[in-house]
C-alpha cells in the first residue's frame, strides 16, 4: 500500500480529472486519467477505481471507520 501522502495525491489528480470530465477529452487528457486510475488501483491493491477510491481515503488520516462504505444500506 502507498504512503497516505501518495494516496492523498492521487485522489486529488483523479478527481480534479474527474470535475473536469476529463474522459470525454483529447486523448492525451483520457491517458492521464486512465494512468491516474491505474496507479490508484496498484497502490491500493483493487480492480476498480471506485474501490480504489474507498481504499485510498481509508488509508488518510483522520479517516473514519465506516466513512465511504462499499456496503449500502437496503
Amino acid at each position: 500500500m502507498a504512503h497516505p501522502a501518495v494516496l492523498k495525491d492521487l485522489i486529488e489528480q483523479y478527481e480534479t480529472l474527474h470535475a473536469l470530465h476529463a474522459e470525454n477529452g483529447g486523448p492525451a487528457v483520457r491517458q492521464r486519467m486512465a494512468d491516474v486510475a491505474y496507479t490508484l488501483c496498484v497502490s491500493t491493491g483493487t480492480r476498480d477505481i471506485e474501490a480504489a477510491l474507498v481504499a485510498a481515503r481509508h488509508r488518510l488520516p483522520g479517516a473514519r471507520p465506516g466513512h465511504d462504505s462499499v456496503l449500502t444500506a437496503d
